[in-house]
């Protein structure tokens, strides 16, 4: 990652100040340098300054695409939240206007809508002269409150002013939030969705002036539920093109819950009345019949072997004590590790079974903490060798002398413990620790050992806290210092409980270094815990810290599954189809003894077909990490239905790595609802106006591959693509798109599992999150006939539009961060061969100019 000088950062903030008052006016040479940094999309709106979030007020007026969006014009974090502003006249080159509507002392500007108040309902305007008339969310700074507040513009979205008549809809909630409106003409009178994010619900309002509002109806919960509900749209859309068989779609913003984890967008497709959302989709669900391995309704926990206490010495019927309610178990009983709370750890596992179905099905519910390869389920033996520093006495000294702070994150001495609000630090060893967290993570600081000598092979220590790179901006980290170079760095996992990690030092024996402990980070988890440093012969693993379901195969995981932080059971899904007549196990675990450290299970089943989740049974408007609050424009020409959405995630927003601005939009979609297998589908292109970019165009000619990888000969930094291909015998096979030096994007279809999939996990720079490196997968059918792609790359995006010969769709966007030269594009094929049967490209120009 590339990282500008000082000056250049006060520049910067000049810059962004100036921006959130309308009043940059950059030289040619400027203009360059703000829009062409690295990772800036060059084909996706993005704020020439500072952070974004959800898209608002979308509307098209007099000829102009308005783009307001959640703006903060101080910082390049959340925060301060305004309207930003932007237009365009062919949804592809966009102008940013001054700051719309702006925060003030009472309240931050939530997001909304706007509408054209045609016929002066409001009174803002005239009937010569229309006001654009926006409903937000105001968000009171006192209280928390979520209140819905108008603004009104008479000189065509340029100016705004704030109702002295606010809030006109308040129902004393904080979860209250994100209102679309628009005009119902049936019924002549304003219509708004708007959400009761922590319900899990939409709540439709009538008015005839946007002052006044009826409450008519509330849909939900339904389809996925695991996070807050947020920014709502309805619209209607005809069916394969017939004006005369018309349905509406509701689209749902959740976070977190998304399919793809963190945040994602839903929709339901169904009938509006006027006053009532009605879905197609009953939300019922019946999952495969099969034999049963183990329901747990017997009493007992039969021929399962418990560990420790956490399951107590049977299956529960219910919560017990200190739970809260749990749902959606099979039957009167089910294993539960919530006995003595979360504290508890143990094992619950079956005796050995021969698999002779395609797949087990089972419930999991409880904590969200995965199995992670390499960890060592129980105690793992504490290091012996040189102990560099343990902290156990009242100021830093150790064997190798004192240690040295700076700032005020570390104090004078090390912590004992868990300092106040702070969540229960565990895993270090003894009665002292490093713990920054010292009066909250608005404090920052170093703390470096004396110099020693590297005569072991490993450096092994205990290590908790925030997840912030060393190569970040504002690092939570642990650094080894060698010649006054940092040679190896580690992290927390954004987690109080301390595991152990190792560096290899093969490579630096006999070497002067210095351990610097690093605390930048004034944010969420802006802290590091450690302890226990030992130089040493033995290389130290990491201790389990899951909650789920494994399954072994003589003895090792070879597939896991776990719960989403609730107490909601819901169905899961091991294939087993490659283990059919060998002998396997099923074993529950529960190793955590953080947040959401216990796990639930039951009904397992064997069965020829899987069940499915309710997060895999949702509609998704998108199967990638990177689309929420995904909204769409009024008065569009034509009518067409365009859409567009924030392209980031919370799990990580505040950390991609960009510098200037952070966020950046999709490219807008045309919507369109089409019958795939009997039932009506979201269809979903970019929009027409996208042609205006290409420049030069390339057709590769048909290509077959087996069990490798060749290049196209293509390169590009901004593409569009079209491709047709085929599996023949190949198990995987599609498009690497920014490959180079060791980097690629994998645009991939896998026959064994269905499911078309965006790898990210070796796209360039991941390591500032964890939950980043990730691969997203999306269901759909090929049945031996060809995929067909159309994918839109930008410099740190991807969007996929993948297809059947049945017309089926499914979509997936992801945030990439590749280096400038990684521009190749490849096809591969793993297991067999593929045919790449067409492939056109074309260059994208730039819309900055």
């Amino acid at each position: 990652m590339s990282r500008m000088s000082r000056p250049r950062r006060r520049l910067l903030a000049a810059l962004a100040v100036l921006s959130g008052l309308g009043l940059v006016a950059a030289s040619p040479a400027t203009a360059d340098t703000l829009y062409h940094e690295q990772y800036r999309p060059q084909f996706h709106f993005t704020p020439a300054l500072n952070w974004m979030n959800d898209p608002n007020g979308l509307i098209h007026y007099k000829g102009r695409y308005h783009l307001f969006f959640q703006y903060n014009p101080s910082g390049n974090t959340w925060g301060n939240m305004s309207w930003g502003h932007a237009v365009s006249t062919d949804l592809v080159h966009w102008k940013q206007l001054p700051l719309a509507i702006p925060q003030d002392d009472q309240e931050m500007v939530f997001s909304g809508s706007v509408v054209l108040d045609k016929n002066n309902t409001t009174g803002f305007g005239s009937k010569t002269n229309p006001a654009l008339v926006a409903v937000y969310t105001s968000a009171q700074k006192a209280s928390g409150r979520q209140e819905q507040a108008l603004a009104y513009s008479t000189d065509g979205g340029t100016t705004w002013k704030k109702y002295s008549g606010n809030p006109v809809l308040d129902i004393g909630s904080n979860n209250f939030r994100d209102p679309k409106v628009f005009w119902y003409a049936p019924t002549h009178s304003w219509l708004m969705a708007v959400s009761l994010a922590d319900q899990h619900k939409i709540s439709f309002y009538s008015s005839t002036d946007l002052k006044h509002w009826i409450h008519q109806s509330d849909f939900g919960p339904a389809g996925a539920t695991g996070g807050v509900w947020e920014c709502p749209d309805l619209f209607p859309l005809p069916v394969d093109g017939n004006p005369k068989k018309t349905k509406w779609v509701l689209a749902v913003n959740l976070n977190p819950g998304g399919i793809a984890g963190g945040s994602g967008a839903q929709y339901f497709v169904g009938q509006f009345d006027g006053k009532k959302f009605t879905s197609d989709d009953s939300g019922t669900y019946t999952p495969p019949s099969g034999t049963v391995i183990q329901d747990f309704e017997s009493g007992s926990f039969g021929d399962w072997t418990a560990t420790g206490n956490a399951f107590g010495s049977a299956p529960t019927t219910g919560a017990v004590d200190g739970q809260s309610p749990v749902t959606g178990f099979e039957g009167k009983a089910f294993a539960n590790s919530f006995h003595g709370g979360d504290a508890f750890t143990g094992t619950l596992t079956s005796p050995e079974f021969t698999v002779t179905s395609n797949y087990i099905n089972f419930k999991v519910g409880g904590g969200n903490h995965p199995h992670q390869p390499g960890a060592i389920l129980g105690d793992e033996p504490t290091p012996t060798g040189e102990v560099l520093a343990d902290f156990e006495g009242s100021t830093y000294s150790s064997p190798i002398g004192d240690w040295t702070a700076t700032g005020d994150a570390f104090g004078t001495g090390p912590a004992q413990g868990t300092f106040p609000n702070q969540q229960q630090v565990s895993g270090y060893l003894g009665h002292g620790l490093v713990n920054s967290y010292l009066n909250g993570d608005a404090t920052t600081g170093t703390l470096t050992s004396p110099v020693f000598t590297i005569d072991k092979k490993y450096l092994d220590f205990l290590i908790g806290g925030g997840y912030h790179a060393a190569s970040s901006d504002a690092p939570t980290a642990v650094e080894l210092v060698v010649d006054g170079k940092v040679v190896r760095s580690a992290t927390g996992a954004n987690a109080e409980a301390l595991n152990w990690a190792s560096w290899d030092l093969s490579d630096l024996q006999g070497k002067q270094a210095q351990l610097k402990v690093v605390d930048d980070d004034t944010g969420g988890w802006g802290h590091i815990n450690l302890d226990q440093i030992v130089l040493s012969d033995t290389q130290a693993k990491p201790h389990s810290n899951q909650t789920g379901v494994n399954l072994l195969v003589d003895g090792k995981i070879v597939q896991s599954a776990t719960g989403s932080d609730s107490e909601d059971l819901d169905w899961a899904s091991f294939n087993t189809t490659a283990y059919k007549g060998k002998k396997v196990q099923i074993q529950i675990v529960d190793a955590n003894t953080g947040s959401w450290g216990h796990v639930l299970a039951d009904e397992f089943t064997a069965a020829d077909k899987p069940a499915l989740s309710a997060l895999q049974r949702a509609h998704w408007l998108d199967h990638g990490a990177d689309f929420y609050a995904a909204n769409t424009w009024t008065d569009a020409p034509g009518g067409r239905r365009i859409m567009i959405a924030w392209m980031n995630n919370w799990n990580y927003g505040g950390n991609i790595p960009t510098s200037s601005w952070r966020s950046a939009d999709t490219f807008p979609r045309r919507l369109s609802l089409r019958t795939v297998n009997g039932k009506a589908q979201l269809i979903q292109q970019p929009v027409g106006e996208l042609k205006s970019l290409r420049t030069a165009d390339t057709t590769v000619q048909p290509t077959t591959v087996t069990n490798g990888t060749t290049s196209l000969g293509l390169h590009g930094v901004t593409l569009e693509l079209q491709a047709g291909l085929t599996a023949k015998t190949a198990d995987r096979f599609g498009l690497d798109v920014r490959t180079g030096g060791g980097q690629r994007t994998r645009i991939g279809y896998d026959t064994t599992t269905g499911e078309v999939h965006l790898d990210r996990t070796a796209s360039g720079a991941t390591d500032f999150d964890l939950s980043f490196a990730t691969v997203q997968r999306a269901p759909l059918a090929l049945q031996g006939k060809p995929l067909r792609l159309h994918v839109l790359v930008d410099a740190s995006s991807v969007e996929v539009y993948a297809q059947n010969a049945s017309g089926e769709q499914v979509v997936l966007t992801d945030q990439i961060f590749p280096d400038p030269s990684s521009t190749g594009v490849d096809v591969f094929a793993e297991g067999g061969t593929a045919k790449l049967s067409r492939l056109k490209a074309w260059q994208l120009a730039s819309i900055w100019k």
